[in-house]
C-alpha cells in the first residue's frame, strides 16, 4: 500500500501541481480545500502526512495544526506546514504549533518531496518508501518484496505492512490494538486476535528461512521485532 498524502489547500494550480509531484513519487494524495474539509477526511482515515496551507479560507492552517496536536488520535501525525509567510515570528508560530517542517511558497517540487521523504523518515519510517533490514531480512517497500539473504519470501498484503511496521520499529513493543490501528487502520473494527493470527502466519512464512524467531510475543503486553542473535 502506498504512503497517503492529505493536501490541505485552497489554490487549484498548486493542488495539481502538488498532486502530480507527489503521485510520481509514489504518494497517494488526498485533497482538501478548508480546515473543515480536511476534519472529515482525517475522520474518515488517517493519512501518512499532512500538506497544510496556513492561509485557508474560514479557519487557518495554524489553528487546524494545533487541534491535531491537542487530539490524541491525531497528535503523532505528520504535519508540513507550506505558506507564503516568511517571517521569522511566523516561523516561531509554526514550529510552536508542533509542525514537522515548515516550506515557504514558492517552493520547488524536488526540495518539498525531499523535506516529505525526511519527516516520514523520522516519524513515520514505513510510510517513507524506503528498504527497511534487520540482518538476513529485507523488505523494499517500492518492489514490495521480501527477501532472506536474498531469498524470495511469500506474504500476503497483511503480513506484509505488518512485517514492514514492526521492521520501522525494531525492539519496540506494540499492542495488538496499536497494531490493529497502525496496520490495518484506525476505522477498522475488528477482533483484537485478529492480529494474532496474522502474526502466525507471518511466522509460518518466515519459519524456512530461520528468521520467525525475530517476532517475538511479550506477555501480557504484544509483539516486537527483535534484533538479530
Amino acid at each position: 500500500m502506498m504512503p497517503t498524502i492529505l493536501v490541505v489547500e485552497d489554490e487549484p494550480a498548486i493542488v495539481e501541481l502538488l498532486k502530480v509531484n507527489l503521485a510520481d513519487a509514489g504518494y497517494g494524495v488526498k485533497t482538501a480545500a478548508d480546515a473543515e474539509a480536511a476534519q472529515v477526511a482525517l475522520k474518515d482515515a488517517l493519512p501518512d502526512l499532512v500538506l497544510l496551507d496556513w492561509m485557508l479560507p474560514g479557519q487557518s492552517g495554524l489553528a487546524l495544526a494545533k487541534e491535531l496536536r491537542s487530539n490524541p488520535r491525531t497528535r503523532e501525525l505528520p504535519i508540513i506546514m507550506v505558506t507564503a509567510r516568511s517571517d521569522e515570528s511566523d516561523r516561531v508560530a509554526g514550529l510552536e504549533a508542533w509542525v514537522d517542517d515548515y516550506v515557504t511558497k514558492p517552493f520547488s517540487p524536488r526540495e518539498l518531496k525531499a523535506r516529505i521523504k525526511s519527516v516520514l523518515r523520522r516519524r513515520a519510517p514505513e510510510a517513507a518508501q524506503e528498504p527497511l533490514e534487520s540482518g538476513t531480512l529485507r523488505l523494499d517497500p517500492a518492489t514490495q518484496r521480501v527477501t532472506v539473504a536474498g531469498r524470495p519470501v511469500l506474504l500476503g498484503p497483511t503480513e506484509f505492512r505488518l512485517l514492514r511496521f514492526m521492521l520501522a520499529r525494531p525492539e519496540r513493543v506494540h499492542s495488538r490494538a496499536q497494531l490493529l490501528d497502525m496496520v490495518w487502520g484506525d476505522h477498522v473494527y475488528i477482533e483484537e486476535r485478529t492480529v494474532d493470527v496474522h502474526i502466525r502466519r507471518l511466522r509460518v512464512a518466515l519459519e524456512p528461512f530461520g528468521v520467525d524467531t525475530l517476532i517475538e510475543t511479550v506477555r501480557g503486553s504484544g509483539y516486537r521485532l527483535a534484533a538479530p542473535r
